[in-house]
């Protein structure tokens, strides 16, 4: 199963939110082990600069002062013995009643062996406003992550659109409309340049499409005039199997030139439908029979019964759609061929090879018949009703019955 699309805008707008998450959290941590770093620093020069107070105060008068004392019990090991008259300081992380993290400072009163005087500093209002700062940077950071996410999604937005353009563009043309174009899109960045190139490549594909279709119009129109002079010749040849094979391939070379500068005369959008209201069922047999192939047809009955479905069409241009259809089965298919008028559609399928995969991917092509086995000829017949259809505003689909055989489904606008 594809898995669903997801739009660029919602994309870019996650990227940026992880990114500006990321940035809060790198943020976040280096102000956070600044200020803890900062909090203990200065705890420890306050317990150090206490401790040298209270050890000359003591030496001098005999009594402790600034909250100073005498081998406390929970001084941290490593401060109990100091090896010298030095003053050191270690951090207690522990919690002791009201008094929560703390730097001890820690010095003998006189030499070696004498008491230690300690000196606690408590961190607890350092570390509750420490706990605020994070508080209140992790608050800011949602609310600007609150903020910058709309943004992201609108810029997002704005790019997704002018993409979207020029991909709805690139789709048009690929559809067959080359006057499709993007226009003007506005700033100097990348989406612009690609506007720009698919503009481009639809002006080049434009006028590769007029010069060959010009070409072909005009090699039909100067082909017609030999063509005719051939077929008269052909004439006053003495009856025999020369005369009949001559006449048999000017005919065939007669009505490619005919295709040819009929795809020309919808290709430059020259022909125009004359519509009435006929009965589909008997514009169908008709066509059927002028084909000359043993082809049956048949009307499903509605529901109330035998109906006869009438139709707004032009009825020459659905003759020629369904004798192309009906001559493309019997010439690359195989009996039996069956025609079938349900309301307004119309089924022709035969019990052949079926269309090559390549045919129902890209649809038909000009001068190519498809997969060998379906026969051989100038592959115009499909191109031609496919045109036809276009004309009549109709629908003609392609497909392979699963059972073996080609399908051609046209349904005619209601």
């Amino acid at each position: 199963m594809r898995p669903a699309r997801v739009p660029l805008r919602w994309k870019i707008a996650a990227l940026a939110a992880a990114t500006a998450c990321l940035v809060a959290v790198a943020v976040g941590l280096l102000v956070h082990v600044w200020t803890a770093q900062d909090i203990q620093g200065r705890a420890e020069m306050r317990a150090s600069n206490g401790v040298f107070s209270a050890v000359d105060t003591y030496r001098r008068t005999g009594t402790l002062t600034g909250g100073a004392v005498l081998d406390p019990a929970e001084l941290p090991y490593a401060l109990r013995n100091p090896a010298d008259d030095d003053r050191h300081t270690a951090y207690d992380g522990s919690v002791h009643g009201n008094v929560g993290p703390s730097v001890w400072a820690a010095q003998r009163v006189d030499g070696p062996g004498s008491p230690v005087l300690a000196l606690q500093v408590n961190m607890s209002t350092e570390r509750h406003e420490l706990f605020r700062l994070d508080l209140v940077m992790a608050v800011a950071s949602l609310i600007a992550l609150a903020a910058a996410t709309p943004l992201a999604v609108y810029g997002a937005g704005l790019i997704g659109r002018r993409l979207g353009r020029v991909s709805e563009t690139a789709g048009r043309i690929s559809a067959g409309d080359l006057d499709a174009r993007t226009g003007h899109i506005k700033g100097r960045d990348e989406v612009a340049d690609i506007a720009g190139t698919v503009d481009l490549m639809a002006d080049s594909l434009s006028r590769q499409l007029r010069t060959e279709r010009r070409f072909t119009a005009d090699v039909a129109h100067e082909l017609r005039t030999p063509v005719g002079g051939l077929l008269a010749t052909a004439d006053l040849l003495p009856p025999g199997e020369t005369e009949d094979l001559l006449r048999a391939r000017v005919r065939d070379l007669r009505g490619l030139v005919e295709d040819l500068l009929e795809i020309s005369r919808l290709d430059a959008g020259a022909e125009q439908p004359v519509h009435a209201h006929v009965p589909l069922d008997a514009v169908v047999s008709e066509a059927v029979a002028r084909t000359g192939l043993d082809t049956a047809v048949t009307v499903a009955e509605a529901q109330t019964g035998p109906t006869t479905e009438t139709v707004e069409t032009d009825p020459c241009r659905l003759e020629r759609i369904i004798s192309n259809l009906v001559g493309n089965a019997h010439r690359h298919g195989a009996a039996p061929v069956q025609v079938t008028v349900d309301g307004p559609t119309v089924v022709v399928r035969d019990h052949g090879p079926g269309f090559p995969p390549d045919l129902l991917r890209d649809g038909p092509r000009r001068f190519y018949t498809g997969a060998t086995e379906r026969g051989t000829g100038h592959g115009l017949g499909l191109t031609i009703a496919l045109g036809q259809a276009r004309l009549l505003g109709a629908q003609l689909l392609l497909d392979n019955a699963p059972d073996g055989g080609a399908v051609a489904t046209l349904r005619l606008p209601d």
